[in-house]
């Protein structure tokens, strides 16, 4: 079975044993309703048992992670959560065979944890509610090892990872679909834009490592990809959700899109431009905006920060002669993880810039070029060691930095994973680098290393 399919059949029977839930709440256990609700569950969980003898539906903090899928963050499990932490329920392990009677002894427990099944109301809370489940055959219900939370930690770096890979994929057939049909597919492009937002929303600093992870070869999509997601993690530092993040993801999805009426032999240019050709690369905010004003669904925002994004405050930038008192928002934000993303990846006729070189930048003549207030704001969410960054500490030991400290940028909270001498740590320890250690004098970070170089995979620590 696909992941995408797994993955539907784990939300539907999620969802259906909180319905189940809800119905036994609400209705007396013979009630026609609450039988309709079983049945359902039961239907969900034969699918999700067809081709595996048994599947585990976990609660790690707020989340559901069913097999070794996590789930989407939602308000309408709850009530279902808050149900299973009262019984100290982590973890519900399903086995095929599993019949009816179970599974109303189940949700009857969940729903009414203040009596077993079968038994009047009393109004006191038995000692143990989830007693009357242990001896069920084909249910098994406890709390989550060691083990599953590591595994589970995993799982959703898995699906992270799996999840940028297809945004990269997709955007290259966006680019492709403008190439040939003179406009990008809305739809793919909305689809995927919804489910960075989502991703965004959910693990932002798992996914801005990822980012800084990418390949020469696939730059082009890369970097629209990773404006995106910069631009939505900007935005929703500043409070935008919903509608309007997805509006600015998507505009910064699409904001290079007129290079594809750029000759290649200009964009994949190793040496310095002429003059002829920069006017040339000039073009792309023209082109992108007419490709995107005449792209069917596409919101207005989209062309306007196509034609805005290489306009700065001061006049200068491109289109030459364009001046604008105040720029759109969404396209300051896109400008910001535009100028980032690109000066920070190696490409032929350009070395990486660190991070303080590329801040430097963005700060430069006094806020003329861009909004002082706004690149501050950025600086605090990605400090000068971005969250998955891989560094050497002054002791020789190696962390991975997981929170930027926002009054001290230099100075991010990071997890260490190996000693000096480049043994891996069984127990990593996180420090807070902007504290002083009453062990020893305050540590601080010498350098960024390559992850590639040692062997370690910094987002399996975040």
């Amino acid at each position: 079975m696909d992941t995408d399919r797994r993955l539907r059949f784990a939300e539907n029977a999620v969802r259906r044993l909180s319905g189940a839930v809800r119905s036994a709440q609400l209705y007396a256990p013979a009630h026609p309703l609450v039988h309709r609700s079983l049945d359902a569950l039961s239907d969900s969980l034969d699918q999700l048992l067809a081709d595996q003898s048994s599947i585990t539906i976990g609660l790690i903090e707020q989340e559901f992670v069913v097999g070794d899928l996590p789930l989407s963050k939602t308000d309408q499990y709850f009530e279902l959560i808050r149900r299973l932490q009262f019984l100290q329920i982590e973890r519900i392990s399903f086995e095929r065979g599993v019949d009816a009677a179970e599974l109303s002894t189940l949700v009857l427990t969940i729903a009414h944890p203040e009596r077993t099944p079968g038994e009047p109301r009393s109004g006191i809370v038995a000692a143990d509610p989830a007693s009357s489940l242990q001896n069920l055959r084909h249910i098994k219900v406890g709390r989550i090892t060691l083990d599953e939370r590591v595994n589970t930690s995993a799982a959703d770096v898995a699906t992270i990872r799996r999840l940028y890979s297809d945004a990269v994929n997709v955007a290259e057939r966006l680019w492709d679909s403008a190439l040939t049909n003179g406009q990008p597919d809305p739809a793919q492009a909305r689809q995927l834009v919804g489910s960075l937002a989502q991703a965004v929303a959910q693990n932002r600093t798992a996914l801005i490592a990822l980012t800084a992870l990418k390949e020469y070869d696939n730059y082009t999509f890369t970097h629209m990809v990773n404006v995106s997601i910069l631009t939505m993690a900007q935005a929703r530092g500043l409070g935008i959700e919903g509608g309007l993040l997805r509006e600015f993801g998507l505009a910064a999805l699409m904001h290079d899109i007129g290079k594809v009426k750029t000759p290649l032999e200009i964009l994949q240019k190793v040496d310095k431009l002429t003059e002829a050709e920069f006017e040339t690369i000039r073009m792309h905010v023209v082109d992108g905006a007419e490709i995107l004003r005449h792209t069917p669904e596409i919101p207005a925002l989209a062309p306007v920060v196509a034609f805005e994004h290489h306009v700065r405050l001061d006049g200068s930038g491109y289109p030459i002669g364009v001046k604008r008192d105040t720029l759109n928002l969404g396209t300051t934000l896109c400008s910001i993880a535009d100028v980032y993303d690109a000066m920070r990846s190696k490409r032929a006729y350009q070395e990486a810039f660190p991070t303080d070189r590329i801040l430097t930048v963005l700060k430069r003549n006094d806020g003329l070029q861009f909004d002082q207030n706004l690149v501050r704001r950025f600086t605090q969410l990605m400090g000068i060691y971005p969250p998955g960054t891989l560094v050497a500490l002054d002791t020789g030991e190696m962390a991975v930095v997981v929170r930027v400290y926002a009054p001290d940028p230099y100075r991010p909270k990071v997890r260490v994973v190996a000693d000096a001498a480049g043994e891996r740590l069984s127990r990593p320890r996180d420090i807070n680098l902007w504290e002083s250690s009453a062990d020893g004098p305050v540590l601080s970070v010498l350098r960024p290393i390559d992850p590639k170089t040692v062997g370690i995979d910094p987002l399996t620590y975040l």
